[in-house]
């Protein structure tokens, strides 16, 4: 894609959001209960795409193992308020009660109590104990300090979850997590990311990652474009990554990297054109966040929304729409396509005459803008949601 010249001594690429595109119908249409939904990474299969964000406000133990059972994957925060507290529940209540001025130095406080490793092997255990497949995620500043707690503890995929995950990290202050190494001791596959780009994500993939996180900075609660500048837009970002999935297919003799879309899409529409970029999966939060049963009590915050020196993210309010099972599998409660977000996936697989999550990615796709509403336009200037900025 040639680029475009920005000024005099800068150019840069065109790039795409979600709502940018659409999905073109094709000539063959399908009934929809002969879709299949399913996906595989490693040895782990899901009915559903679906990877519930590790955010407070979105996944708990309770609702780990009900995301579990619906068909989809729930993957804790080891370094949230489930690792901190015994019962962050009152907590939980407080944060939703905060008003705007005091919320951000009082989550601070709250997060400021250390991660105790006792907690940790208790959550998984009980997410363990319920019979669904366990994940937990970790940030790289922390992983060594607490993997093998994570381990011993029985976690069945490993999350390696920031802003920006590079293979190649530099410090001069300290030694950073050698990726390439720390996965290849492992027993259990790794999920790394996020990242953006066709070259991160080849390094990340060499360093036997199963599956790649992609986004930086797409997720409804981020501010990391207005408080970074940091943002690529999240159609083309996840087919520039399922490109380098392709080309490492071949480099590699045959491994297959899974392309988990990460942040940025609030409908069964959006996770559709995701898919049809080439992801696999997608992580979502603030959708799972308006569910009646989320821990938030419907709020949404992010990992680096409570960080103490720079926060990078937004406590935001999710108008409760339904149950969770009723935002993920239906019946829809709205006509919006914000609840039964798969019913919609599968609806769009059938329209198109496709059976299977793989098949589908070959869909076409057309550039399509569409026309933003002013609440749109103000999320997209302001860096927030809307697929890709």
């Amino acid at each position: 894609m040639p680029d475009v010249e920005i000024g005099i001594g800068k150019a840069g690429r065109r790039a795409y959001a979600l709502d940018d595109i659409a999905i073109v119908p094709s000539r063959r249409t399908r009934d929809p209960q002969d879709v299949s939904l399913a996906w595989e990474i490693d040895a782990y299969r899901f009915e559903l795409p679906l990877v519930a964000s590790a955010m407070d406000g979105v996944v708990s133990p309770e609702t780990a193992v009900q995301i579990g059972r619906l068909g989809g994957l729930g993957v804790l925060n080891l370094e949230g308020l489930w690792a901190r507290y015994d019962d962050p529940t009152p907590l939980l209540q407080e944060i939703a009660e905060l008003t705007p001025e005091r919320a951000g130095d009082r989550m601070k406080e709250i997060y400021g109590k250390p991660i105790e490793e006792a907690l940790i092997k208790e959550r998984i255990q009980q997410i363990r104990e319920a019979g669904v497949t366990v994940a937990a995620s970790l940030t790289p500043q922390r992983t060594v300090q607490f993997a093998q707690t994570v381990l011993d503890s029985g976690v069945d995929l490993f999350v390696i979850q920031g802003t920006v995950v590079s293979a190649e990290h530099v410090s001069t202050r300290s030694e950073p997590l050698n990726l390439k190494r720390f996965i290849a001791e492992l027993d259990v596959p790794v999920i790394v990311g996020g990242c953006a780009t066709y070259q991160s994500a080849l390094h990340l993939m060499r360093t036997g990652a199963a599956g790649i996180l992609v986004g930086v900075g797409p997720g409804q609660a981020n501010t990391t474009r207005s408080v970074l500048g940091l943002g690529v837009p999240m159609a083309t970002s996840i087919a520039d990554v399922a490109g380098a999935r392709r080309d490492y297919l071949d480099e590699s003799g045959g491994r297959y990297v899974h392309v988990i879309a990460d942040g940025g899409m609030r409908t069964g529409g959006d996770i559709a054109k995701a898919i049809a970029c080439g992801a696999d999966a997608v992580m979502i939060g603030s959708p799972l966040a308006r569910a009646t049963e989320a821990p938030g009590h419907g709020w949404h915050w992010g990992h680096a929304s409570h960080h103490p020196v720079l926060p990078r993210g937004t406590r935001l309010k999710c108008d409760q729409v339904g149950t969770l099972e009723e935002v993920l599998v239906g019946p829809a409660t709205t006509d919006d396509g914000t609840t039964n977000l798969f019913g919609g996936l599968r609806r769009a697989m059938a329209m198109t005459g496709y059976s299977s999550i793989k098949e589908f990615q070959k869909v076409e796709v057309m550039l399509a803008p569409a026309a933003l509403t002013e609440g749109k336009r103000l999320q997209r200037e302001q860096g927030i949601g809307m697929g890709g900025l």
